[in-house]
Order: structure tokens, then sequence, then C-alpha cells
């Protein structure tokens, strides 16, 4: 077996980073809706860090293509929500309850025959429209930060020309760089100690079921699977979606009574493994979501220390590194999504629908970007 890239290696740290600084604070607020513990909230990290770790490790190596799992991050503020006056036992019992049905979802091939039907340019511009608003940030924290920011933008250019398979890695380098020398990298007050897990018996209730895992279950499958799902076929791996997703939902079951509450496909973190930075080749780009696999691994083992590891990153380095890791991928989506004349209105409704950031019925614009351009498709070509 060949040595991975060293751009594949960065592609899962930046995947990862992203992950994690994106939305940890929603799962600390959904943890803490549940009236978790210090430990409850560090064995969360846990479960989830192990979860989204093993189960993307094993992905990527069986099937030699990148697939990245990722937490629930519309669950996770579905539960700051709804989750106030559960139990966290009764949370527990449904996130088991969810599993089960992400399970049953891709046990029976239901979803998969769901997703055959979504033509390819609608689901290159959902994918598009999901990871537009990385780039978004990414120029909108120029003012903010102009002198670490600015540094990157330059480095992406100056690598895009000169040396295009390390633009990614130069860009966090040069941004890394910048941070340090302002004094904004502070590694020193972590604790790397090891998590410990604690386990939580379920307990089994309407109200849990009707009030949180049922909107789980549904908010993960058309919030988070299905742009995963259009995001691995966009970027051209027919990764087998059944199996893929009968995983999620078997380690979401197994990792629930210590935190798990809801694990799937990623799309904007497995964007940056799919990418052409992540590796020139594409059959060797799913070193970048086993990279980021064990690196999940490493954040859950030391999920105390995520919380100080996160705050030593500025916020705008990681938005700069997102939005820009990002940048080929959308613009392969829309030229996927806008070649075939006959597709395109409908497709640049999805993409603009999708990247509104609508929110309705606590559902989010991913799932309203496929049905506003499946309507428009379908009354045009009649």
């Amino acid at each position: 077996m060949n040595a991975p890239p060293l751009s594949a290696l960065v592609a899962g740290f930046v995947a990862v980073l992203v992950g994690f600084t994106s939305s940890v604070v929603i799962v600390f607020q959904a943890a803490a809706a549940l009236g978790a513990t210090p430990a409850q909230t560090a064995s969360w990290i846990w479960a989830l860090g192990l979860g989204m770790g093993l189960t993307s490790l094993g992905l990527s190596l069986w099937y030699r293509m990148p697939v990245l799992t990722a937490w629930s991050t519309p669950g996770a503020a579905l539960l700051a929500s709804a989750g106030a006056g559960l139990s966290m036992a009764e949370a527990v019992g449904a996130f088991i309850v969810c599993g089960l049905l992400i399970t049953l979802a891709g046990a029976t091939g239901w979803f998969a025959r769901v997703m055959n039907r979504i033509p390819q340019a609608l689901a290159a511009a959902l994918l598009a429209g999901v990871l537009a608003r990385f780039a978004f940030d990414a120029f909108a924290a120029l003012p903010v930060e102009p002198a670490i920011v600015g540094a990157m933008c330059v480095a992406f250019v100056a690598g895009r020309r000169w040396w295009p398979r390390y633009a990614v890695p130069g860009v966090l380098a040069v941004g890394m760089a910048v941070a340090a020398a302002q004094g904004r990298l502070q590694f020193g007050g972590i604790d790397w100690a090891l998590a410990t897990p604690v386990f939580t018996m379920p307990a089994f209730s309407l109200a849990a079921l009707v009030g949180v895992a049922l909107p789980l279950f549904v908010v993960t499958m058309v919030s988070q699977n299905l742009p995963g799902v259009a995001a691995q076929r966009a970027a051209g791996f027919d990764v087998p979606v059944s199996p893929a997703l009968t995983t999620t939902g078997v380690a979401t079951v197994l990792l629930a009574p210590f935190g798990a509450y809801a694990l799937n496909l990623a799309a904007i973190t497995a964007a940056i493994c799919m990418g052409r930075e992540a590796a020139a080749d594409p059959a060797r780009r799913w070193w970048a979501s086993a990279a980021a696999g064990v690196f999940y691994i490493v954040v859950g083992l030391l999920g105390g220390a995520v919380v100080a590891l996160i705050a030593a990153f500025p916020k705008e380095l990681v938005l700069a590194v997102a939005g820009l890791a990002l940048l080929s991928t959308i613009g392969s989506g829309l030229a996927t999504a806008m070649k075939d004349e006959a597709e395109r209105e409908a497709a640049l409704v999805t993409f603009v629908v999708t990247a509104s950031g609508l929110v309705w019925l606590g559902i989010a614009s991913a799932f309203w970007g496929v049905v506003a351009g499946v309507i428009v498709r379908a009354a045009l070509r009649r």
C-alpha cells in the first residue's frame, strides 16, 4: 500500500477542524438542555468522536473511496430546543430509536431509491448551495482579520499557481504562522487527559419518541444524509448508499448510551476530502477521509481537551481555510449543474434556495432546495 499523500492528510485534518469548530458549541448546548453534567458532556464528545472516526475509517478502507461521517448538526439544534424537560435517560432512549430508524432506512434500501430519483444536475446544485455559505463566510472574514485572512488568500492564489497539490496545506500553514506571530495561538493551557465514557441507562417514553426521536430522524435524513449522498455523487464517487447509511445507524444505536445522539453521512467536511486539493488522483482521495477518521478518534479520546483546542484557533482562520478549500468543489458542482441547458433553471433554483439558508418547519434549506428544484423541473418539462 502506497504512503498517503501529504495533501490528503492535511485535508483530513482540515475536515475535522472545520467539523468541530463549526458546530461543537451547538452540541454542548444540546447536552446542557438535557441537564448533562460536565462528565456526561465530555462523554458525548468521546462517543461522537469515536463514532465518526471508526465509521469514517472503516467505510473508507472498505470501499477505497472518501466516505466521511459526522454528527447531526441540525439534530443538535433540535435537541437544544426540544430536549428541555426530558431526562438524560429519556433522551438516550430517543437516540436509540433514531438510530434504529436510520438503520431501517439503510437496510431496506428506501433512502437509496429516493436518492436515485434525484437528477445529477440537481444533486450537484444542492452540493454547491450547501458549500457556498462557507465561501461567503471566508471572504466576509477578510475585513475582520485582514492580516490572517489576507495572507491566506494570497497563499491560496500562489499555491494554485505554483504548487496546486499543496495549496490548502500552504493556506493552513500561512494562517497559523500569521496567527502565531500575533500571539493568537495558545496551546499551553490544554489538558490532554483521556476522556472517560459515562453510560446512561435508556428509558423510553411517548413524549421523547414524538418530541425527539422522530424529529431527530427526519432532520438528520433530509438535512444531513441527503446532501451527504449528493456530495459523493457530485464528486464522482458511487458509494453504496444503503450499507453506509446502515453503518451510521448501527453506530448510533451502540454509542447512544454514551452520548452519540445521531451519526450520518457528511457533506461539507466530506467535500474537503473529495476535492482535487486532497489528492490529484481521485483513487487516492480516500486517504483524506481515512485520515480524518483517525483524527476524529484522537479527538474523541481526548474529549476533555476539545474546547481548549478549538479556542486556540481564531475563528476567522477556520472560516478562511474552509472556504478556500471548498472553492474548487463549489465550482465543479456549479459546472455540472449548469452544463445541461434543459436542467439549468431547475438546478439554479436548487442552488439559490439551498444557499439562502432557509429554515422552514424546522427543516434546513438543503431539503427545500431539492423540493423547489424538482417542482420547477417538473413544471418546465410538463
